[in-house]
């Protein structure tokens, strides 16, 4: 359905299944996310990218998340990655000695090496997306800010108001679904008015610009009342910005939890160190073999 857009936004929903990675203590999951982040940022081919790819599938196997709904939360961002794809292959094309060209127009040039990359950046992206949605499917809001609050929490002796910080990180999470859910609304009233909302022709770029237009002022003025709304809520319970509070919810480290962080670093760390072989030696040992 072209409408139905809040249940493919998988980034900000907790999927409360009571696993063990949901009991996890959300320190150390926050820290082994981090990690997992910068080694795939530093990581520039595709065989690490791939096993960081296979360890967020395995942690939502081990989480008990659907693997179909992992994967919807891919689909509003097909357009922004085919775009990517588009000029990377515009922009990307240099030919050096070696490389196998498949096709060459004008600006345009498809070897073997423009395509690696390409391959390795987009799933380098889709890789961030799922295990962006991932952390908020296991954590919920309250557990997620006092994880950020804990592990950032040095850099308040510096002056930067880390728990101001991790409070907005956490809203600006958590209202992605709920922006997705106005801004469907706000697409079904329009086609109730004859709008030319979700028309066949809505791939092409210019009659999207243009029906896509009309739906940025009343989505900006649902989350300016949207943050109005929580403003009042925070202020009637008292909050006072860079005031200090307790917790009412103290985290302790189990065993399991040391055991994961561990695991965890030392995964991240051997993306980083280990010569993983590229996909053409991949492909001619086990051709080999």
């Amino acid at each position: 359905m072209a409408f139905e857009l809040a249940r493919n936004i998988t980034i900000g929903q907790y999927i409360p299944t009571g696993s063990w990675v949901h009991r996890l203590d959300p320190r150390i999951k926050l820290v082994v996310v981090i990690a997992l982040f910068v080694a795939l940022s530093l990581s520039f081919t595709a065989v690490p990218t791939a096993l960081a790819l296979g360890l967020i599938f395995a942690v939502a196997a081990a989480g008990r998340i659907p693997f179909g709904y992992v994967l919807s939360g891919l689909k509003p961002a097909l357009p922004v990655l085919v775009l990517l794809v588009i000029l990377q292959i515009l922009f990307r094309g240099q030919s050096t000695p070696g490389t196998v060209v498949y096709f060459q127009w004008w600006i345009v040039n498809i070897n073997d090496a423009a395509l690696m990359a390409i391959a390795v950046g987009t799933l380098r992206i889709v890789a961030f997306i799922f295990l962006t949605s991932l952390m908020t499917m296991v954590m919920t809001t309250t557990e997620l800010t006092h994880a950020i609050e804990s592990v950032f929490g040095p850099l308040q002796r510096l002056g930067v108001p880390v728990r101001e910080l991790a409070l907005t990180a956490t809203i600006a999470l958590r209202f992605v679904p709920t922006l997705a859910e106005e801004l469907e609304r706000v697409m079904k009233a329009q086609a109730s008015r004859l709008g030319e909302i979700g028309l066949r022709a809505d791939w092409r770029p210019d009659r999207a610009a243009r029906t896509r237009l009309p739906l940025i002022v009343p989505l900006f003025l649902t989350a300016l009342r949207r943050g109005e709304e929580l403003v009042l809520a925070m202020e009637a319970r008292g909050y006072v910005g860079g005031a200090r509070r307790n917790r009412f919810r103290q985290y302790h480290a189990r065993p399991l939890d040391w055991a994961v962080l561990v695991l965890g670093l030392t995964f991240c760390v051997a993306l980083l160190v280990v010569p993983w072989p590229t996909v053409p030696e991949l492909w001619a040992r086990l051709a080999g073999g």
